[in-house]
């Protein structure tokens, strides 16, 4: 169980806190960098294409949506180390799979050199890639949630969104800074530094997690008879199928909605003519303001409740997609500033609780599996396709209202599901005993009147 207050165990709870957030941001800067460089750089790379000009981008948008289709073989691969072997062994191996995969991107012919030998080799990366994310985040939040004490995880635990949005603010830096190289630098060789670079933030990575110990509750569990299930993904679908469900329908209008404002916002901005340099400095600024958001509604979520806070996200995502999109086509740095930060103010909302709201439908010997099962599948459905097809339907209609429907749609999934098939858990505190199984089973079943 997750330790009582006392300064050994606040001191403690701040070293677990600090490592998942490095951690994080360290395993996603590896998995951005890939969804911004597709918008900027890699379709000309690696996918030339006559005709359209989007062409290119949307095949290399394409391998963004291979990416998160392996998300969820990851996350059922890693779900199984972590919840048979322990969280740490788990991030271990994300960790090292995501480092290289991104070494190796910065190592790739380009097509002109190796033709299609080159795309090929890039859509492998990215399978790896995708992988290695779709286990991290449940064993990210995992080592803070089943660590802190109750009445804080919210708090506590949405630092390691944190480490997700710091994650693509370093990506977005990196490449902006490979961008600098004069003329035709950046197409040729700049591109390739910020992929280079992560051997770096690989062995930093490394560093951090061999210095973490397991979480409290996976031990706990461990020290009883017959802990772990042989297989905790059968076991997962035996006994929480409508959490799964009900964490896939939630992840809807944040996945969906996020890779649309962080990735296909550069392919539109860019085809309505704002100048990439504005683009990725809004998109920055809209990212540090979504992760200093995330901690202010994970601590919310500890005074009022995970689903108020996760609804309001929700509602605000479905009110601002067509005004993102109003303020980008006025084409000035101030509008497009705005879109981006208020955009942003409505995913912390649903980012920020995520983590403990994830972890308090499943219990502890099934956790990992179980929360990568909802987050991955979800992620690779919403988050997988939506730049693709947002890029799609911009070049058949030459409009945003299509994809500013599209955003839409998914965050009425997303309140469906919060409005008809979920309530706040009687008992949030408890976290992986029989009665939180309990609790879990109404939040899920009962519907609200």
């Amino acid at each position: 169980m997750p330790r009582k207050s006392t300064p050994e165990a606040a001191s403690t709870t701040r070293r677990v806190v600090i490592a998942s957030v490095a951690g994080n941001m360290m395993e996603w800067y590896d998995f951005f960098l890939y969804t911004t460089a597709a918008a900027l750089v890699l379709g000309t790379v690696f996918f030339p294409a006559g005709g359209h000009p989007l062409l290119g981008t949307i095949a290399a948008l394409a391998g963004h949506a291979v990416g998160f289709a392996a998300r969820p073989i990851g996350g059922l691969i890693f779900g199984h180390i972590g919840d048979r072997r322990g969280r740490k062994a788990a991030l271990m191996g994300t960790l090292s799979l995501m480092g290289g995969a991104t070494f190796c991107m910065g190592l790739l012919p380009s097509y002109s050199t190796a033709g299609l030998f080159s795309p090929l080799l890039l859509i492998l990366l990215r399978v790896l890639q995708g992988a290695a994310a779709g286990g991290e985040w449940g064993g990210g939040v995992l080592i803070i949630t089943e660590n802190v004490p109750a009445e804080r995880r919210g708090f506590l635990a949405s630092f390691s969104s944190c480490g997700m949005g710091l994650g693509f603010v370093l990506s977005a830096l990196a490449l902006w800074l490979a961008e600098q190289v004069s003329g035709d630098g950046f197409l040729t060789w700049g591109w390739r530094l910020p992929f280079l670079a992560s051997v770096v933030i690989f062995l930093v990575g490394i560093y951090i997690r061999r210095n973490l110990g397991e979480t409290d509750s996976f031990e706990a569990e461990s020290t009883e008879a017959e802990s772990a299930p042989r297989s905790p993904l059968r076991e997962v679908l035996r006994r929480h199928p409508r959490q799964v469900l009900f964490a896939m329908a939630l992840r809807f209008a944040d996945s969906g909605a996020s890779y649309i404002f962080m990735s296909f916002s550069l392919v539109y901005g860019a085809y309505v003519g704002i100048s990439s340099t504005v683009l990725l400095w809004a998109g920055i600024g809209g990212m540090l303001v979504d992760s200093a958001m995330m901690v202010v509604f994970g601590r919310l979520s500890d005074k009022v409740g995970r689903r108020p806070v996760y609804l309001g996200g929700a509602i605000g995502m479905l009110v601002w997609a067509a005004p993102f999109f109003m303020l980008m086509n006025t084409e000035q740095p101030a509008a497009v500033w705005v879109a981006f930060v208020i955009g942003h103010i409505a995913m912390a909302a649903m980012i920020g609780v995520q983590p403990s709201y994830f972890s308090e439908l499943f219990s502890t010997s099934t956790r990992y599996s179980g929360m990568a099962l909802g987050h991955e599948l979800s992620s690779a459905i919403a988050g997988g396709l939506s730049p693709v097809v947002a890029t799609a339907l911009l070049a058949a209609t030459g409009h945003f209202l299509p994809v500013a429907l599209l955003t839409m749609g998914m965050a009425l999934v997303t309140l469906v599901a919060l409005v008809f098939f979920a309530q706040v858990p009687k008992d949030p505190g408890q976290h992986g005993t029989q009665d939180a199984d309990q609790s879990r089973e109404e939040a899920i079943t009962t519907p609200v009147a």
